[in-house]
């Protein structure tokens, strides 16, 4: 989702969607059926008329017909109370053509099997925006340090290459994702059809820092952090102490090459193809500790959860074990349905690097980005985090019928947020 300055904008982003899906043909595909499979088509013809709208206001606002930031917020999550039409290509753009402020807002929606949050990033990098003109010999790199790049550029190479499909690894790292009897999820429940989104943002460099000083910790166990002390602030308030919560943690492999199938696959009949466009993520789960009060002792636990993970190769074994378990439907919905119990998580926290410089959109500057996720049947809580020049955006997706006040919550991890960064050293 982004902010972008005053625009005519339906008429002109139509014009930019027909070149994202002459760029991108997995965005002219829809989700059909063959022999009682899902397998993704060719739609006959790509309505933009129906994939870019004008979103509806909310009826809150000012004389001008923007509306304050409440009613904002309405709209959005009425949007994502909306399924995406299944007869079609699973994405819409709506233009919020008024905001508090001044301003316009597109908000993209995107099917996860269509597209992962890195694939999506990638598509908006090509088509939908630029980077603004840099105004002047010493602007910004914004992002991180290059000397911080340079040290992590090996430990990237690394990270990129095949790990070898060892079962008694792989049933290892599943052993660690199954349901957990005694962790219980606040969040667990009948997902409603009403949602609400909230927002809160914090700066990049600074979070770096934070990372820096916890001996080789990353911004993602920094991010993790945060929102370890939002959800702490807000079970406090609203259902008494908690000792971890159990967060889902997606990992992109698009760095690595697929894997080669364990059988021959079928050959597609035309203008079929039962792979998932774009879509290459894996993920592991850990506990995030909520017991303690010092947030720099939460970030050292979590700090060592995740190298423990990223050293095992979890998510790549876990992605290796459920592609061979495609091979039969009856297991694959099984695992998949264990998986995706409460119990073995509570929520999902996903985190997606982003433009590191400023961008436009049709040369309109874009003043804020924003990830948003759609909640799952018994997980309330989604948090989705994307960066833009400098700034950590962060966006939460909640059925208001199971967590209440989900403001609150993001303001608990704006203020866990200020806390670690607080704690620096004096520079």
């Amino acid at each position: 989702m982004s902010h972008v300055a005053a625009h005519p904008w339906p008429y002109l982003v139509g014009s930019l969607a027909v070149v994202l899906t002459l760029t991108f043909p997995m965005l002219s595909m829809r989700l059909g059926e063959i022999d009682g499979a899902p397998w993704w088509v060719p739609a006959h013809q790509v309505d933009m008329a129906a994939h870019v709208v004008a979103a509806p206001a909310s009826g809150a606002g000012d004389e001008a017909g923007a509306e304050d930031e409440a009613g904002f917020r309405t709209t959005v999550a009425g949007i994502f109370a909306q399924h995406l039409d299944r007869s079609r290509p699973l994405w819409r753009i709506d233009v919020i053509p008024r905001r508090p402020g001044g301003g316009s807002a597109l908000i993209w929606r995107i099917h996860h099997a269509l597209a992962d949050g890195m694939t999506a990033m990638r598509m908006a990098s090509a088509v939908l925006w630029d980077e603004a003109p840099v105004t002047g010999p010493e602007a910004p790199v914004t992002g991180p340090r290059t000397t911080r790049t340079r040290s992590r550029a090996p430990r990237a190479a690394r990270a990129a290459r095949p790990v070898p499909h060892h079962r008694l690894a792989t049933l290892l790292a599943a052993a660690r994702e199954v349901p957990q009897p005694w962790l219980r999820s606040p969040f667990d429940g009948h997902i409603d059809a009403r949602r609400e989104v909230a927002f809160t943002k914090a700066g990049i460099d600074e979070l770096h820092r934070v990372a820096a000083a916890a001996d080789g910790a990353t911004l993602n166990d920094v991010v993790l952090t945060v929102v370890a002390g939002g959800l702490r602030r807000w079970l406090e308030a609203h259902h008494g102490h908690l000792g971890a919560v159990r967060v889902k943690v997606p990992v992109s492999l698009h760095a690595l090459p697929p894997p080669e199938p364990l059988e021959p696959r079928p050959e597609p009949p035309p203008g079929g193809d039962p792979a998932q466009p774009g879509n290459r993520d894996s993920f592991f789960c850990l506990d995030l500790p909520l017991g303690s009060a010092d947030p720099l002792e939460r970030l050292a636990a979590i700090r060592r959860t995740t190298r423990a993970r990223k050293q095992g190769h979890d998510a790549q074994h876990v992605d290796a074990l459920m592609r061979e378990l495609a091979h039969s439907p009856r297991l694959s919905r099984f695992a998949e349905h264990v998986l995706a119990h409460p119990r073995s998580f509570a929520l999902n926290v996903s985190n997606v690097p982003g433009p590191r410089r400023p961008i436009c959109v049709l040369g309109v500057p874009v003043r804020a980005l924003y990830s948003l996720a759609e909640i799952g049947e018994r997980h309330a809580l989604r948090v989705a985090v994307v960066s833009l020049a400098g700034t950590l955006n962060i966006g939460l997706v909640a059925d208001p019928t199971l967590l209440a006040d989900v403001g609150g919550l993001a303001a608990g991890m704006q203020a866990e947020a200020a806390e670690l960064i607080g704690r620096l050293p004096p520079p």
